[in-house]
């Protein structure tokens, strides 16, 4: 296909890895640790995709939230020194499909992630992902999803223009900061929100199977 420069980001947790074990074993040491009933497993990842510190306040809106996040990051990152990619596992497809897309000369690949740098970091270099992302957004630099800042800032490293830009996630606030942003919102339904909540997607696939034959419709649709 020849035509203008695209750019496809992918979210991270729920998309790309499945990490809710480590997600869910971190957030239950934060809680005990702040002395706060531990929230259901369902409730902790309604709210992976946003920031940690606004996902803790929204969990814990009376915790003490500086120290809780604390207490998570420090629980995470032991567990992915302890486990490596285990840690975080890809899901079925996902390095097939990273390594098909980002082999197209016209198409350039970027994240989008809730995740903290130094945890993007180390889930890229535990699966040997180094070189496959141009830009890397994450909520150190950024507001949360779903505000479009991690988009834009994207779309102006690349160079590439929003409606040629595509977002894949599983969750409402990557597919609201995709619309927020004004780029093309793909929805995958392995992640931690249930279908009915992408009800901002411009489409949703059930494996990342689809995801290609996806991106060869919508750059039909937007030459």
């Amino acid at each position: 296909m020849s035509g203008p420069l695209r750019l496809v980001i992918f979210d991270v947790d729920g998309t790309l890895v499945d990490s809710q074990g480590d997600i869910v074993a971190s957030m239950t040491t934060a809680f005990e640790d702040a002395g706060l009933p531990v929230p259901t497993r369902s409730k902790i990842l309604s709210i992976v995709g946003l920031s940690l510190d606004v996902a803790m306040s929204r969990l814990a809106p009376d915790g003490d939230t500086d120290r809780m996040v604390r207490a998570y990051k420090d629980s995470y990152a032991a567990l992915r020194v302890s486990k490596g990619a285990a840690s975080s596992p890809l899901y079925p497809g996902a390095r097939a499909a990273l390594e098909q897309i980002a082999a197209l000369d016209y198409v350039l690949l970027g994240v989008a992630t809730g995740k903290s740098k130094r945890g993007l970091d180390g889930l890229i270099e535990a699966h040997g992902l180094d070189g496959m992302f141009v830009t890397r957004q994450v909520a150190d630099f950024h507001p949360s999803k779903p505000n479009p800042a991690m988009i834009e800032t994207a779309l102006a490293e690349t160079g590439v223009d929003a409606q040629h830009a595509v977002m894949i996630g599983d969750t409402s606030y990557d597919m609201d900061m995709a619309a927020n942003a004004r780029v093309t919102g793909i929805g995958v339904t392995w992640g931690y929100h249930p279908r009915t909540r992408l009800s901002a997607a411009h489409h949703i696939i059930d494996s990342f199977d689809a995801l290609l034959t996806t991106l060869n419709d919508i750059w039909r649709e937007h030459p």
